[in-house]
């Protein structure tokens, strides 16, 4: 089955080099969803003419505003402008919709008393099994990064393809699990040598390259370290716009 992944947005928080918080949108199997809708996200679809209102779920890694925060926008306009009747999941971690509620609270104080026509579905991803969401198997994996965010890096089966996104988080051997033989796996990678907690760097992308045993690697959420030096390593580094194809 033919599954296109479209990176409408591969930055870090801060917006380094110009580019979108993380937003991947992926086809396959006649539906569509999302991993993660950072911040910056409705702007970034806006920008490749992707309507949200055409988005079946989306799944979420954390609870980090780069990775969510961009829910409360596009759930209003959902109901105010783009006046969405297709049902729609949110799944994520656990808590996911309260932290959801709370963000559209904080961001637009007295919106709470909308409702939205179309259904909206929201679901806690179990971690460690295969959890049904909108027709796909999504097993989310411990990530290693700020415990208050319910971290996971998340192995997705669309049809008989396999899309990993290591999320952000350290390297480890849950990571290894959740990318070994994905069609495609997408990894953080923030730095190029320095070593921060909680995220990975270049250094262990081409240690444990052949631990992840994936098919195809594409690096993303590149910090101004790495976007300086990413010329100068073999793998693919995601640009926003990006578009893979994996088929056949």
């Amino acid at each position: 089955m033919a599954v296109t992944v479209t990176f409408a947005g591969c930055g870090d928080a801060f917006g380094s080099g110009g580019r979108f918080n993380t937003c991947i949108v992926v086809d396959g199997g006649g539906r569509r969803f999302t991993i993660d809708f950072g911040a910056s996200s409705l702007v970034a679809l806006n920008k490749l003419g992707i309507a949200h209102n055409s988005i079946d779920a989306v799944l979420l890694t954390h609870m980090h505003g780069d990775h969510f925060g961009g829910l409360p926008f596009m759930l209003l306009d959902a109901m105010l402008g783009a006046r969405r009747t297709a049902p729609l999941t949110i799944a994520g971690p656990r808590g996911v919709e309260a932290r959801v509620e709370q963000a559209i609270d904080v961001l637009f104080p007295g919106s709470g008393v909308m409702r939205p026509r179309f259904s909206l579905n929201f679901v806690e991803l179990e971690v460690g099994r295969s959890n049904e969401v909108s027709g796909l198997a999504v097993t989310p994996y411990a990530a290693r990064h700020t415990p208050e965010t319910n971290p996971t890096a998340l192995r997705i089966n669309v049809g008989d393809r396999i899309v990993t996104y290591s999320g952000d988080g350290e390297f480890g051997p849950d990571l290894c699990a959740a990318a070994r033989d994905a069609d495609l796996f997408i990894a953080e990678c923030y730095f190029h040598q320095k070593s921060v907690p909680g995220h990975m760097n270049y250094t262990d992308i081409r240690e444990h390259r052949d631990d992840f045993g994936a098919k195809r690697m594409v690096l993303t959420h590149l910090g101004p370290e790495m976007l300086a030096a990413r010329e100068g390593v073999p793998e693919q580094c995601a640009e926003d716009g990006l578009v893979i194809e994996l088929s056949d």
